[in-house]
């Protein structure tokens, strides 16, 4: 690997994600990002040529507002419960910098959270989406990961221990193996009363696991974040959502706004 004297002391301590292999010949059955062998549907392809006008011209809504509107009829919810981003891994950053702390963050404001001196980690499984400790390496935020059992089914009692926060893929990834929905809501209660933002990772529940989307009006730390890119077959499009408390959405409404508005 080349460093450059020009790198700040982030990006040389940075160990990136490495997207799978995208070949260019079409000869090739690739197995390696979990792609949709299905087309979209019609009515998507329809839905998106009638939008490549002469709109392109000009800046989308940031608030999304349209879109958010049809996830929240989608899933029964309000679209105030309702974060979009660009692909469900730009929410997931967004989530992890907006919810878990560092050991560098500032003193809890008006009571509210731990000190710097009792930052825990958050948890993730050992085998899982590899993104996770990207993500925590780029916001600093110290981990640790569980171990899943000799079948690869994850232990939800492990996971239900006082942390700064859960990140739990439902069904997980690569392994395929989902958790109940008994015993992911008793991950999200916790050891210590629901203190610390469990978030959800649905990007495969559409192929073998219930969604956690109707218990967040119970769970004000329960998020749950979305991906178009497999059930949806629109990998290309890279759109992502979560749902969760107003609270929740406003928190990645911050982060994002810090960014790229």
């Amino acid at each position: 690997m080349t460093y450059s004297m020009y790198w700040s002391n982030l990006a040389r301590s940075l160990s990136p994600y490495i997207p799978g292999e995208q070949p260019r010949q079409a000869t090739f059955i690739k197995l390696n990002t979990n792609e949709n062998p299905y087309p979209p549907s019609p009515l998507v392809i329809e839905a998106i040529q009638k939008a490549a006008g002469d709109q392109l011209r000009l800046y989308p809504d940031p608030a999304c507002t349209e879109l958010r509107q049809a996830i929240a009829h989608r899933y029964g919810v309000h679209p105030k419960q309702v974060f979009a981003g660009n692909g469900s891994d730009e929410v997931l950053a967004f989530a992890f910098g907006a919810f878990f702390n560092t050991p560098g963050d500032a003193a809890p404001l008006n009571g509210f959270g731990p000190s710097p001196q009792g930052i825990c980690p958050i948890s993730f499984p050992d085998i899982t989406y590899s993104f996770y400790p990207v993500y925590a390496g780029l916001w600093g935020i110290p981990y640790r990961t569980i171990p899943v059992a000799e079948d690869f089914s994850i232990d939800y009692q492990a996971f239900k221990i006082a942390s700064g926060g859960v990140v739990i893929p439902n069904p997980n990834a690569p392994t395929g193996r989902a958790l109940p929905i008994a015993e992911l809501l008793s991950i999200v209660q916790g050891d210590n009363e629901g203190a610390r933002v469990v978030l959800v990772d649905e990007a495969y529940t559409a192929f073998g696991a219930e969604t956690a989307v109707p218990y967040i009006a119970e769970h004000p730390n329960l998020l749950t974040v979305h991906t178009l890119s497999k059930a949806a077959s629109l990998a290309g499009l890279r759109v992502g959502f979560a749902i969760g408390a107003e609270a929740l959405i406003e928190g990645l409404c911050r982060i994002r706004d810090s960014f790229n508005s």
